[in-house]
């Protein structure tokens, strides 16, 4: 199938750690059409287990205006830093372990319709306690729940919990 190519790009907007950019694309047949993509520097998330375990972490989203149950994640914000050292760092300062081993599960592309935004998902075991250092106002705010992983899967499939990374991390890590 022969692809499709950008030949313009122009920043419409930025925000925190977000772009918008228009861009014109071509078609194999050459025919051109505008897009509006939102760029995303990337993101982790972790399934974090104990034993049959899984800790998930209960924050407020605001662009919902509720708190949903999730797996630790965070953005790839630090220049130069590699998924699963960020996927560390985060696990560690979201709920206070770090793993002693870290396998990656696969890369989820969120919602490729409008934006490049990639999550890096990974299962973390053999945790060791460790300070948290939550971040940001929601972290500090947030709770941390553990819970076995066959309940967590099974509110996955229930709709209870409806995170999309949480959902694909905790349905391929139990899958393991």
């Amino acid at each position: 199938m022969a692809e499709f190519r950008t030949v313009a790009a122009n920043t419409v907007a930025e925000a925190a750690f977000l772009r918008l950019e228009r861009r014109l694309v071509e078609a194999p047949d050459g025919s051109v059409a505008e897009r509006v993509v939102v760029v995303h520097p990337g993101a982790v998330a972790i399934v974090p287990l104990i034993d049959d375990d899984v800790l998930l972490f209960r924050q407020h989203r605001v662009p919902i205006g509720r708190s949903l149950l999730e797996i630790p994640a965070g953005k790839l914000d630090v220049p130069g830093e590699e998924p699963g050292a960020t996927a560390v760092r985060e696990l560690e300062e979201e709920i206070g372990y770090t793993p002693g081993k870290l396998r990656h599960l696969t890369d989820l592309l969120t919602t490729p319709g409008f934006s490049d935004e990639c999550i890096h998902i990974y299962v973390a075991t053999d945790l060791t306690a460790v300070a948290a250092r939550p971040t940001g106002i929601e972290e500090h705010h947030a709770e941390i729940v553990r819970m076995s992983l066959a309940d967590a899967v099974d509110m996955a499939r229930r709709g209870a919990i409806t995170d999309a990374k949480t959902v694909v991390g905790l349905l391929l890590a139990a899958g393991r």
